[in-house]
């Protein structure tokens, strides 16, 4: 099976819509935040059954809880394995800056949170790396490191000097 387009996101749904999944198996493709960047791949459910993924140019990345097949009983989704982050949490816009510009000058890619997030607080999250936590322990700046499944997932960041 080709799936050509994303059929819409189960997080996402209006409750108008979603009572009409709620009764469908869940069948899902498991991906690490790396592969959501591809529009073009062949994947495997947690059923064992095969299936690419053939995305339009100019199509969003994939998102956990996207929905990308819809049968009577069953249907499947992507489901995105937790990403090992550092979760920033600066107790002062100076020490954001501070620590904002460090992982720029690491090419880093950080994504920014605010207290009305699953956070509850104003945070900037980046993928683990033992360099930027000895950094961030050097220069006192609370941090903690989770495993998190990420709305949007880290790129890389491409630069020219």
């Amino acid at each position: 099976m080709i799936i050509e387009k994303i059929l819409g996101n189960l997080h996402e749904l209006p409750a108008s819509e979603a009572g009409a999944f709620a009764g469908l198996h869940q069948e899902k493709v498991v991906l690490p935040s790396a592969q959501l960047v591809k529009r073009i791949q062949r994947v495997t459910t947690d059923h064992g059954k095969e299936l690419g993924i053939r995305l339009p140019a100019g199509s969003g990345d994939l998102r956990d809880g996207d929905i990308l097949h819809v049968a009577e009983t069953n249907m499947i989704v992507i489901s995105v394995l937790p990403t090992d982050v550092l979760v920033v949490a600066p107790r002062s816009i100076h020490e954001m800056g501070v620590v904002a510009h460090s992982l720029g000058n690491r090419h880093l890619q950080a994504q920014f949170f605010d207290a009305g997030s699953e956070y509850a607080a104003d945070v900037m999250v980046c993928q683990y790396d033992h360099t930027v936590e000895d950094y961030l322990k050097h220069v006192g700046v609370p941090y903690e490191r989770q495993e998190r499944v990420m709305p949007v997932p880290f790129r890389h960041a491409e630069h020219s000097h």
